[in-house]
């Protein structure tokens, strides 16, 4: 072995050091821009439709919402991960940064509920490209193997922080509404003042300063730049990744990538809304909201069927009105509880990827260190929804927040594996094939398979309750573990040089 081999590693310098912030500052932003869409589609969208956050239409666009949104981001994602290869790292990193720090921002402004979709969608589009390209970036600018797994980890965890701060930003605002100056944003309903989620949207700007501001000083890929002067470097196909020397590491990343973003989106996160208001924690609440609720249906449907220039419109808002005003104390309680459950599945996605980072430098062996991910969730998922549910309590909190760890941890693992196993012309293409194809487009649809399919089928035709949507995430998220398990044997080892 030599001597470099074995002599501790240089201190970064300074240029390695912004690669570091700006990498970090794009995986936060990531979740950021994301995980504004659950805060703000309902109230947004309520808005622009002029009809109650309860009214039955608000539920159908969030889920359209998120569905176009998805299929946006995964087509215009795998585009993407060609721009990539053909353009650099940097240069469509950078892009897909600026589009979703401005696409947001146009979105506080939307008039009307197409634009407000149009900016979400490239919202998302613009996230699943940068997810891709930043992974690729990070994993050529770093020459050291070993400081590239350790910051790529690293830099990975700052993504579950995102979830966080926009959570806090959003109580901030609230909070501070009537300081804040109007911006020329459009008055929400009833109201001379814009609605709180206009103002949140905004924020989605923020990553493009600190980004705008340190770019230029920091390089683009040497090895992709070197290629492509000497004339050597292939163009990148989307036919190459499955040519039979990579077809099998092509199907098996995507498909495990879609079984974690299926178990992410058809089980942790249809927990939040959709099953804590389940908890015994909540029994009396949910006791008193039953009533109320049926009425509140009752009256949404009479309002949908009146005319739009109808006057008995008036008389109905306002009944829906004192109705809402009956349920606002008793949902604050069940909100509390939703918070509760949100932020320790948060902390368990951020431990989870402090644990992946600190694994890869221990340096365990890709396929070996994914089983660690892999095996416990065949265990944990089933006794989380549904042994432990029925029971609430810390016991439920915990297991969701390790659902969470071994969930999350899987997201930066493949971050991490995919530049391995792709050649240098198509590690853009190759990565954003599985996260984008198989993760956004494919996995997130496993939420409308628990609510839509599984959920109401356990109901048997009645009301669909938490316990129902429960039951129905158990099922879904133990069918895609063991699946993802199963798949995961044939993951193949990464070579120690990929670059050829």
């Amino acid at each position: 072995m030599s001597d470099n081999a074995t002599a501790s590693p240089r201190p970064l310098s300074r240029t390695e050091w912004l690669i570091i912030v700006i990498a970090s500052i794009g995986f936060l932003f990531d979740t950021y821009e994301l995980l504004m869409t659950p805060l703000v589609a309902a109230p947004a969208i309520a808005e622009l439709l002029k009809v109650p956050q309860n009214n039955p239409l608000v539920t159908e666009w969030v889920g359209r919402l998120l569905w176009i949104a998805a299929l946006c981001g995964g087509v215009f994602g795998l585009l993407g991960g060609w721009l990539v290869d053909k353009f650099g790292r940097k240069k469509v990193m950078a892009a897909s940064i600026f589009l979703y720090s401005f696409a947001p921002f146009c979105a506080a402004y939307s008039t009307t509920l197409p634009m407000f979709i149009t900016f979400r969608s490239l919202t998302f589009i613009g996230v699943c490209v940068e997810f891709v390209a930043a992974i690729t970036w990070l994993a050529e600018v770093f020459e050291d193997k070993k400081q590239r797994e350790k910051w790529l980890g690293i830099t990975q965890a700052f993504a579950s922080l995102g979830g966080v701060l926009v959570t806090v930003m959003s109580i901030w605002i609230s909070k501070h509404m009537a300081d804040l100056p109007a911006l020329s944003l459009p008055a929400g309903l009833g109201s001379d003042a814009p609605s709180s989620w206009r103002f949140l949207l905004l924020t989605g700007l923020l990553p493009a300063i600190p980004i705008a501001l340190l770019l230029p000083f920091v390089p683009e890929s040497k090895v992709w730049l070197e290629r492509r002067a000497a004339g050597t470097l292939k163009r990148p196909s989307f036919g190459a990744l499955f040519s039979p020397e990579l077809r099998r590491v092509t199907l098996v990343t995507a498909a495990l990538s879609a079984c974690a973003y299926g178990i992410a989106f058809g089980a942790l996160q249809v927990t939040v809304a959709r099953v804590t208001p389940g908890l015994p924690e909540l029994k009396d609440q949910a006791k008193s909201l039953a009533p109320l609720r049926k009425e509140a249906e009752a009256l949404n449907k009479q309002l949908n069927a009146l005319p739009a220039d109808s006057p008995e419109r008036k008389e109905v808002l306002a009944q829906i009105k004192g109705n809402f005003g009956k349920q606002k104390p008793i949902n604050e309680e069940v909100k509390k509880m939703s918070d509760k459950v949100q932020f320790r599945q948060e902390m368990g996605g951020l431990v989870g990827r402090i644990l992946l980072a600190a694994l890869l430098i221990i340096g365990i062996s890709r396929v070996k260190l994914l089983k660690i991910f892999q095996v416990p969730a065949l265990a944990v998922l089933p006794v989380t929804y549904f042994i432990l549910f029925p029971q609430g309590g810390e016991a439920f909190l915990w297991a969701y927040a390790v659902c969470g760890l071994l969930t999350v941890a899987q997201f930066s693992y493949f971050g991490e594996y995919l530049p391995k196993v792709f050649p240098l012309h198509l590690r853009g293409t190759g990565g954003s094939f599985a996260t984008n194809v198989g993760g956004r487009m494919i996995g997130t649809s496993m939420a409308f398979v628990t609510t839509s399919l599984v959920a109401p089928w356990l109901a048997s035709g009645g009301p669909m309750l938490p316990m129902h949507v429960a039951k129905a995430a158990g099922i879904v998220a133990t069918t895609i573990a063991v699946l993802s398990f199963a798949i995961g044997f044939l993951l193949p080892e990464p070579k120690e040089n990929a670059e050829s």
